[in-house]
């Protein structure tokens, strides 16, 4: 069955929230935006995880905030406070995530930063960045799933332009845009050098899951050339974002220092980062928004 489109999630929402207390105050839209790609399950489970955290609070009704924890939860675990990190893992880990957060917020047509914590949550993500989609989509460009790539790849290239080595703290952003990179080229036709050509068959899924491993047919040279169409895709990926951040360095070291302070920051606190910048760092910003 097909995740429901905001329309869908609005009207399944109404349903679940039917049997809470629901402050007035709630849009239901707002809670929808929230939630793309949620199935008609992963919905109810919202409402219920919703309604435990006002339980737990002893409110009275259900709000926004609620919900927007519980997305939380439901998106990146729960919170381990009691995993504590060293002040240095704490420091690489609050570079980290504010790579991601400023690589998503200069390039053009990324997801807005909802949230950005440098509280464990799950079972092994030391801290998390939230992006929110404006709208559904369908279709994504060249373009997009390159700056797509580049945010993925931001967190690593705080920890080597502040730290100047690798960490393991970039493992599941490593599968994920490897991943994204292999798709392009074997199954979208976007590789240059290989041109327009799809070289995997994936079959049809049954209950979300393929039925059988995506097959292919080429030739050695062929597979050596995928590899290196990768590689070349990755590795671009993380040299935008290593040249975002170069240009926003200031503004990179502050942003983790606030972290390190508050240990979350909200998507207005994101803004007025960005907006409080120092001029340097601004028209630094503008000239890599502009060559990105």
């Amino acid at each position: 069955m097909e995740r429901p489109d905001k329309i869908g999630r609005v009207q399944i929402l109404k349903v679940h929230v039917s049997k809470i207390r629901l402050d007035p105050g709630v849009d239901l839209e707002q809670v929808a935006a929230l939630t793309p790609g949620f199935s008609g399950a992963d919905l109810a489970n919202l409402v219920n995880e919703a309604a435990l955290l006002a339980t737990r609070e002893n409110a009275q009704t259900v709000t926004l905030s609620h919900f927007t924890r519980a997305v939380e939860r439901i998106v990146a675990g729960l919170e381990k406070k009691n995993r504590l990190l060293n002040p240095k893992e704490r420091d690489i880990v609050a570079h980290h995530e504010m790579g991601h957060t400023l690589v998503a917020m200069t390039l053009p047509g990324s997801d807005a930063v909802h949230k950005v914590s440098i509280i464990p949550r799950g079972i092994g993500a030391l801290g998390y960045t939230i992006q929110r989609p404006t709208e559904d989509r369908y279709l994504m460009t060249r373009e997009e799933l390159q700056n797509k790539m580049a945010v993925l790849m931001g967190g690593r290239a705080a920890e080597h332009l502040v730290y100047g080595h690798w960490s393991t703290g970039a493992a599941d952003d490593l599968a994920k845009v490897t991943d994204i990179a292999r798709n392009m080229v074997t199954r979208y036709g976007m590789a240059e050098t290989l041109g327009g050509v799809s070289l995997e068959e994936s079959h049809p899924s049954l209950l979300g899951a393929p039925t059988l491993p995506p097959q292919h047919e080429y030739s050695e040279q062929t597979a050596r050339e995928i590899d290196c169409a990768v590689r070349e895709l990755v590795n671009d990926a993380f040299n935008r974002a290593q040249d975002i951040l170069q240009k926003k360095r200031a503004l990179l070291d502050e942003g983790a220092r606030q972290l390190l302070e508050k240990e979350t920051l909200t998507e207005a606190e994101i803004k007025a980062l960005m907006q409080n910048a120092p001029a340097h760092t601004t028209a630094n910003a503008t000239a890599a928004t502009a060559s990105a």
